[in-house]
């Protein structure tokens, strides 16, 4: 099958770039194998193939990214041509209004911790109206009410979403390949825009005009929209007509703060329990200690897709065999999930930057002051990753060639600056996968 994103960037078989992609030729692979699983899977009961084309459309619409949203309205339209034009008039109904100003990109949300209420960030929501739910249906309504959530808003995801898509006729298993699938969109289009913009770098250029973060916003309760406010309104009556199938923990020990290390997360929606796990589901963990970690086992409900993410994931991270320094790999991750706001993630990556680099308190800096651009680390290289990773991560991507041109003038090669794609793309995939299906809690010492 045709490589999907070499596709949507524009890339031909046996180009040079291309060749550079298959130095981590598993994390290519099993790329495509995602697509395969998430999109085309030899059964599609729970979730049907027509609402996986339309989530994806309306993803790809979101993300601002012409050359998808047209690839996968084809795909729809194959199954179902007025559910295509239904999507377009939600996208049209759910875009902000886009311009140069910070405040046109996301990503959005309101962080729980007052401490960081200084960066939270108002933007669109999104409540599917009464005629697009007679088209649509009340199923995919409410998932790509979700999907919208998890592009523009991550950091919002909340119980009561999971609570809204049970109630709406979801599973359990297939709301885990339905945030698998909008989270595994965000990879594919932003690595794409990435090579995209590296097919179309010039030899030199004028150094990169920056793209500042979303501005923070003061949440004074006033600020909140209508629709967010009915969207709460609503998950807390489903939350109660769930019951103990979503769990809310109201006695967690949440982090106030970003920090290295010290966290551990607790899943929306149960698990799969270890003595259940079923060889397939083992298989796809890849590593047998996974199956003590509950993210891993509530992943294992769609084990194809669990099993493409592992092993891309491993490629891009661990394959040492040439490319970026580990640390540079870290500071990638680090970056998109600061700028997506989850606090789990950074804590993880940004031990791993410490780790690789010796660079604790540089790391911690970018921690506590959040993503500038552009930055001023004091180090080439780490200030280019930085505002390389950041753009990529904004919603709609702002990363473009003279971002190909600063990662070059710090020393890149080109297949380092793969490398940087691959990462900063992979944690917007990681994200909103933790982000919206459970939360991070802060561990007791010793744990």
């Amino acid at each position: 099958m045709t490589d999907i994103i070499n596709t949507l960037a524009g890339i031909a078989a046996q180009d040079p770039l291309d060749a550079l992609r298959d130095h981590r030729a598993q994390a290519k692979e099993n790329a495509q194998l995602s697509f395969e699983a998430l999109l085309e899977p030899a059964e599609a009961e729970e979730f049907s193939q027509r609402d996986r084309y339309a989530v994806a459309a309306f993803t790809a619409g979101l993300l601002g990214s012409p050359a998808a949203e047209e690839f996968y309205r084809d795909l729809l339209r194959d199954e179902d041509e007025v559910a295509s034009w239904a999507i377009a008039e939600l996208l049209d109904e759910a875009l902000p209004e886009l311009d140069s100003r910070a405040s046109g990109h996301g990503p959005y949300g309101i962080f729980e911790s007052a401490a960081l209420a200084d960066e939270n960030v108002i933007g669109p929501w999104l409540s599917v109206e009464k005629k697009s739910i007679e088209v649509l249906g009340p199923q995919l309504a409410a998932g790509l009410e979700f999907a919208h959530l998890l592009v523009l808003h991550p950091r919002d995801s909340r119980p009561e979403h999971m609570a809204l898509l049970l109630d709406a006729g979801w599973d359990e298993d297939s709301i885990v390949t339905l945030a698998q699938l909008v989270s595994f969109l965000n990879f594919q289009i932003r690595i794409s825009t990435g090579l995209t913009a590296l097919v179309h770098a010039p030899a030199a250029a004028l150094a990169p005009v920056a793209d500042e973060p979303p501005e923070a916003v003061d949440d004074d309760g006033e600020a909140t929209s209508a629709r967010e406010s009915a969207a709460s309104s609503k998950g807390s009556e489903a939350l109660a007509r769930v019951g103990d199938r979503v769990s809310s923990y109201s006695d967690l020990k949440r982090p106030s703060l970003f920090q290295q290390s010290g966290l551990g997360w607790v899943p929306w929606i149960a698990p799969v329990a270890e003595a259940e796990l079923t060889d397939v589901q083992r298989e796809a963990l890849i590593e047998a200690g996974r199956a003590k970690n509950p993210y891993f086992r509530l992943l294992a409900r769609d084990p194809a897709a669990l099993r493409a993410r592992t092993l891309t994931d491993l490629d891009i991270f661990f394959n040492t065999t040439d490319g970026l320094g580990r640390a540079e790999r870290e500071l990638a991750a680090t970056v998109a999930s600061r700028l997506n706001g989850c606090l789990f993630c950074a804590s993880i990556h940004s031990d791993r930057a410490t780790e690789e680099s010796g660079r604790r308190d540089l790391v911690q800096s970018l921690l506590d002051s959040g993503i500038h651009t552009p930055p001023n680390l004091g180090d080439a290289v780490w200030d280019a990753v930085v505002d390389a990773s950041a753009a990529l991560t904004l919603t709609p991507q702002a990363f473009g060639p003279a971002h190909v041109t600063a990662l070059r003038e710090a020393g890149l090669e080109d297949a380092d600056i793969v490398d940087v794609l691959n990462c900063a793309a992979f944690f917007n995939w990681a994200n909103r996968l933790m982000l919206s299906l459970g939360e991070p809690e802060v561990l007791a010492p010793g744990k």
